[in-house]
């Protein structure tokens, strides 16, 4: 189960949620929305040449990444698939309240419908993006789709480390199209061992606020 969880404001004003008992926050501090544009849509989703992207999230958390790539599948007119993996999704009571909207032209609504998609099940949220919610531990990863980007979101290796371990990313990479890219905020140098290990190139590029690098890593 869960720990108790607190929505937070971080200093771009953007929501994060806390976990006390681990210590741990869903997002950087230095800026939520700040922290996702840089990490996941500059570094991974605008990597990506293609018109139709097939995305796996590993940690669909709080929603912010799912919705600033919905938002720029709108501006770009890309059609995106997105399959998010959730062990412990947020109860209505904390995605309700969160502020990102405020600073992402006033999209609630589409948070909302994000949040509220049926499990297991494929949504069209927009003309342009689909997504599928997983409720399932990412280290029993499988899945029909073979991917072009992955999203690493899991909490951090000093938390889970088991969910940054070779296996995980071996059977992640068995969905993977040649090329395909996985971005994570983290730089360890373990974790950049065991993506090696898995068959990818790790690379270390700078990070946002807060953060001086990020990996970005190319399978095959």
């Amino acid at each position: 189960m869960m720990a108790e969880r607190r929505i937070e404001q971080t200093a771009d004003g953007s929501h994060t949620i806390f976990i006390p008992e681990l210590g741990e926050h869903y997002h950087s501090i230095h800026g939520s929305i700040n922290e996702s544009l840089h990490v996941f849509i500059e570094n991974g989703l605008k990597r990506v040449r293609a018109s139709k992207i097939r995305i796996l999230e590993v940690g669909f958390g709080t929603g912010l990444n799912a919705l600033l790539t919905c938002l720029n599948s709108q501006s770009s007119e890309s059609q995106i698939y997105y399959e998010s993996w959730e062990k412990y999704p947020l109860k209505p009571e904390e995605y309700q309240i969160l502020n990102f909207a405020d600073y992402l032209g006033g999209n609630h609504r589409l948070l909302l419908q994000l949040h509220e998609a049926p499990w297991e099940v494929p949504s069209q949220i927009t003309d342009h993006f689909t997504l599928i919610k997983r409720a399932g531990d990412i280290r029993n990863f499988n899945s029909d789709h073979l991917f072009d980007l992955v999203y690493f979101d899991a909490f951090g290796p000093a938390i889970q480390p088991d969910l940054w371990s070779t296996a995980v990313f071996s059977s992640i990479a068995q969905t993977l199209e040649d090329e395909a890219i996985l971005v994570t905020y983290s730089v360890k140098g373990q974790i950049r061992r065991n993506l090696k290990e898995a068959g990818f190139r790790a690379t270390k590029v700078p990070g946002p606020k807060g953060k001086r690098e990020i990996t970005v890593a190319f399978y095959g």
